[in-house]
């Protein structure tokens, strides 16, 4: 059921909590919170509102999905919306004191973040990026299933359940060639994605998994700087000191699933990329730990794909070349 607010003045910072059903919306200049229902109608009612009062920013926490069609039907009103890190607003609210958890409570957190910190903006994705990201999406959900059904079988021992489970196994993978089939009819569909496609896979060690990755998941490839990527892509190592103590750099935070092809990626390129391979040998020689390596490579070689998309210009295998 949806509760009508007063009237709002013009200029405002709104916080919108969002639930599987309903949304909490707060104004952070009234504190007034009032709710609506997560759904197509609801979406409409509450554009059409924050259209009038032309806010400043408004905020939402990324939760699993249920935030999607709100932030697009935002984004497609022009208006300015930032969906931000959960962790990122929970770390907020402690740092304001709030420990208690409602959707009231959020909404108002949320506003208060959006009155107080620079959240950037959200651009958004057209249909066909977004159309690519759920086929992706929906194949990473196929393999993990894959996965934990071939590790059933090796613990099985039941014959009626091992036939089962091979039956499964099979239908899974016939479904992976399937959704496979799908995602490269959708990237052939699009000139600029053939083009982007053969650009990235030019480089030793990028294959159709890790280009259609970054193709739906890091359309900002290319515009951004190295340092942005790699944070960007959760490979950016991040300092631990205090005083005079200087713990060991960590890579935490981005987007995890791009993070895992390029680890998959770096570690085939290490062995067939003369020019990481390089790379790699010359840290581990240095004393490098194996893993702090390979994320070193991982990071070089987003860095390399980075600056591909930005000139638009193909691998060349160098012929003498500092990593």
């Amino acid at each position: 059921m949806t509760t009508t607010p007063t009237l709002i003045p013009a200029g405002l910072h709104i916080g919108i909590d969002v639930a599987k059903q309903t949304l909490a919306v707060c104004c952070h200049q009234t504190q007034e919170v009032w709710t609506t229902a997560n759904d197509a109608a609801g979406h409409a009612a509450l554009v059409t509102r924050l259209a009038a009062l032309t806010p400043q920013r408004i905020v939402l926490e990324a939760t699993g999905g249920y935030e999607a069609a709100l932030a697009a039907a935002l984004c497609a009103a022009a208006l300015p919306v930032a969906v931000v890190n959960p962790t990122q607003a929970r770390a907020f609210a402690r740092a304001i004191g709030q420990l208690a958890k409602t959707d009231a409570l959020d909404a108002r957190m949320l506003a208060h973040f959006a009155a107080t910190l620079t959240a950037p903006l959200r651009p958004l994705k057209d249909a066909e990026t977004q159309h690519l990201e759920a086929l992706l999406g929906r194949r990473r959900q196929l393999v993990e299933m894959l996965v934990a059904e071939q590790n059933r079988l090796g613990q099985a021992r039941d014959e009626r359940v091992r036939r089962d489970l091979t039956e499964h196994i099979a239908w899974l993978t016939a479904r992976v060639t399937d959704s496979d089939d799908e995602l490269a009819r959708a990237v052939a569909s699009c000139a600029a994605w053939r083009e982007r496609d053969e650009l990235l896979r030019s480089v030793p060690g990028v294959g159709v998994v890790t280009s259609r990755t970054l193709l739906a998941l890091v359309p900002e490839l290319g515009t951004l700087s190295r340092q942005q990527v790699a944070a960007l892509c959760g490979v950016a190592p991040f300092a631990r000191e205090s005083g005079p103590w200087r713990g060991a750099r960590r890579c935490r935070g981005g987007r995890s699933a791009v993070r895992a092809v390029l680890y998959m990626a770096a570690l085939t390129a290490t062995r067939y990329n003369t020019w990481l391979k390089a790379f790699y040998e010359r840290l581990r020689a240095a004393g490098k730990p194996a893993k702090v390596a390979l994320t070193a490579c991982m990071r070089k070689l987003l860095t390399l794909l980075n600056a591909m998309a930005r000139d638009n210009t193909r691998w060349v295998e160098p012929a003498a070349q500092n990593a």
